[in-house]
């Protein structure tokens, strides 16, 4: 029960005891001041009338005239004359009923007054004794009058203390309030301070409250920033500051096989002419900051590209990997410019032959050893072509090659005619490889008898032309159509693109709302570049989905491990790894160290972790070992 409703009972309760203790003080008083002044009343008109009579002659007839006067002009209950021997002469009884007062009222409160006595004379001799009573009819209406203005003065007292209370109670349960908020935020995993309230009492737990926030989010921190220094120093090149060999390797993999990104890329090699003729002519010191300022200047090209990587595979040989760009020649041309511009000035006048770009096409699917050769062939033939040249290999004619304008009508025309279908892949629990949901991935049917083609070959346009919006908001209707019928849960991806239109949250809301029993079974996941790039706009998906039952999480998480402090106040319910820390796991202690730390972290918040791209089944007891709760990929059945 509410303190409020509590605080009105409480008051009820009293003002029923006062109102009791009043009126019984009030009734007995007022009935004991009514007596007096009847009482007063008779003795004064019983001597009165007594006297009047005294006068008269004694004729029977003119004293009962006289009497009868006397009672019709005045309210009186009874005047009686008796004679000394106790006869009645005249006796006049009123026989009408009390009115206005209810009967319990006149039975718990009887007003018996005592009647007016006087003697008749008759001469010199008595002729009889007068008794005199008043009508009590208005003596109990004033009392009753007396009682109900009591009660209702009582009542309106009750309802303003009541209000005056309410009032202040909410005055001062507001910071209450914060504090259950906060209760409940930490209980969801969102770890927020409030403002200390004035209140003495709620002042001290919510400092106990804010403290214990603090120190979590100082645990997390800590904890994350020892994770990113052996995630760095695991897999990033500590010179140049970019993906190690391993690690690129492992990205590019994925870059290239999976379906994140078009059918269709280019990969850029960047190779120093000679690291032995750098250190000879520069010193070891100046080639070591000719390789972090490289290394800048490439890791500055994949920002703000979405899936763009940038790696040393060894010595002096740097390779960045252009997923959203299929023309080599585009690509290859971007990272040149940048290199002579940002880069190759500070140096060429000591090293005039300082390096050589090779840029090649690559298609879904393809070997990555074939595709490092052909690389090796571009780099020739940039050296052939003089120093700190560029060489791009022909682009593969791909079939999804169309104009802007083709695929703003193509992807229009799928949104209105229903050509999206999910395709959907099992996530597996660690324990007992049981189902936790199915991962509902968008493919996009041309036509009729045409292949289904996956995200990552309309995706990208459809961000270039602002229409990921519509079509991701036509997936969570395909997904909530298909719970109707199917069990279990769905994960539906949402773009960075999607998430920070207003207009988009606010109809997933509405449609959320309008299929209340589905929320429970629907999750949404944002890939970490996109979290990042839009936070904002994600705190707020978060905010509209969760309180509604749906489940939130981020995919492709750890490129950004560093940065995950800002995440201690969402509540995620899980985050999928990126598939470069799982690809090869076994023979990789750093990355398994580096896993079994993120998973223990993410346990300690309640956040379930699932691992990307799991290439063989010999890895499911690995991968369960270092902590994950959940496995998907080529290696699960």
């Amino acid at each position: 029960m509410s303190l409020i409703k509590q605080l009105w009972i409480a008051i009820a309760l009293v003002m029923t005891l006062a109102f009791g203790g009043s009126m019984v003080v009030s009734v007995l008083s007022a009935r004991h001041y009514l007596e007096q002044q009847l009482q007063v009343k008779n003795i004064d008109n019983a001597n009165a009338l007594a006297l009047s009579l005294s006068q008269l002659p004694k004729d029977p007839v003119m004293i009962e005239l006289q009497v009868a006067a006397q009672f019709d002009a005045g309210h009186y209950s009874v005047i009686r004359i008796t004679s000394p021997t106790g006869k009645t002469l005249v006796e006049r009884v009123f026989s009408g009923a009390l009115t206005g007062v209810p009967h319990w009222f006149i039975a718990l409160t009887p007003i018996n007054a005592a009647p007016g006595q006087a003697l008749v004379q008759d001469g010199w001799n008595q002729y009889g004794t007068l008794t005199l009573e008043s009508q009590e009819q208005y003596a109990y209406q004033s009392l009753w009058d007396g009682t109900l203005k009591l009660l209702l003065w009582f009542v309106l007292g009750g309802l303003v203390t009541g209000a005056v209370g309410t009032l202040l109670i909410r005055i001062i349960t507001r910071p209450l309030g914060e504090v259950v908020a906060q209760a409940q935020a930490i209980a969801e995993r969102r770890f927020l301070s409030i403002a200390e309230p004035r209140t003495p009492e709620l002042s001290s737990v919510v400092r106990a409250m804010n403290s214990m926030v603090e120190r979590l989010k100082a645990m997390f921190s800590e904890e994350a920033a020892r994770l990113e220094t052996l995630r760095q120093k695991v897999n990033l090149d500590a010179l140049s500051g970019l993906s190690g060999r391993d690690h690129f390797l492992s990205q590019m993999r994925e870059l290239v096989t999976g379906e994140s990104f078009g059918a269709e890329g280019s990969l850029v090699m960047v190779r120093l002419t000679s690291l032995n003729t750098l250190n000879a002519r520069l010193g070891h010191q100046r080639a070591d900051a000719l390789l972090k300022q490289l290394g800048r200047v490439l890791q500055d090209s994949c920002q703000d590209r979405l899936g763009q990587q940038a790696g040393r595979l060894k010595g002096g040989e740097f390779a960045v990997v252009y997923p959203t760009t299929a023309s080599p020649g585009e690509a290859g041309a971007d990272l040149h410019q940048r290199l002579t511009q940002n880069w190759l000035p500070d140096w060429v006048a000591d090293v005039p032959d300082l390096f050589q770009v090779g840029a090649v096409p690559y298609h879904r699917d393809q070997d990555v050893g074939d595709l490092l050769s052909r690389a090796d062939e571009a780099l020739a033939r940039a050296e052939a072509q003089g120093s700190n040249s560029c060489y791009a290999g022909e682009a593969d004619s791909g079939s999804t090659a169309r104009p802007a304008e083709q695929w703003r009508n193509l992807l229009t025309d799928a949104v209105a005619g229903g050509k999206l279908r999910l395709a959907f892949y099992r996530v597996v629990g660690s324990a007992n490889q049981a189902a936790i949901h199915q991962e509902g991935v968008i493919r996009l049917q041309l036509d009729t008898a045409g292949a289904l083609l996956p995200a990552g070959d309309f995706m990208p346009m459809a961000a270039h032309l602002n229409l990921t919006a519509p079509i991701d908001l036509q997936v969570v209707k395909l997904a909530i159509e298909y719970l109707r019928t199917t069990p279990g849960d769905i994960a539906i991806n949402l773009s960075a693109e999607t998430i920070v239109d207003f207009n988009f949250r606010r109809e997933l809301a509405l449609l959320l709302q309008a299929n209340p029993d589905m929320c429970k079974r629907l999750l949404f996941e944002v890939p970490e570049y996109g979290v990042f790039k839009q936070f904002d706009a994600f705190r707020d998906l978060v905010h509209a989905v969760k309180p509604l039952g749906c489940r939130v999480g981020i995919e492709y998480f750890g490129q950004r491990f560093a940065e995950g402090d800002k995440l201690a106040d969402l509540g995620l319910d899980y985050i999928k790894v990126h598939p470069s820390y799982v690809h090869g796991i076994a023979n990789n202690p750093g990355n398994q160290e580096f896993l079994k730390g993120l998973c223990s972290v993410a346990r300690n918040f309640g956040i379930v972790v699932i691992a990307l791209g799991v290439e063989s089944e010999a890895d499911l007891p690995l991968l369960a070992s270092l902590g994950f709760d959940g496995m998907t990929g080529p290696g699960v059945k």
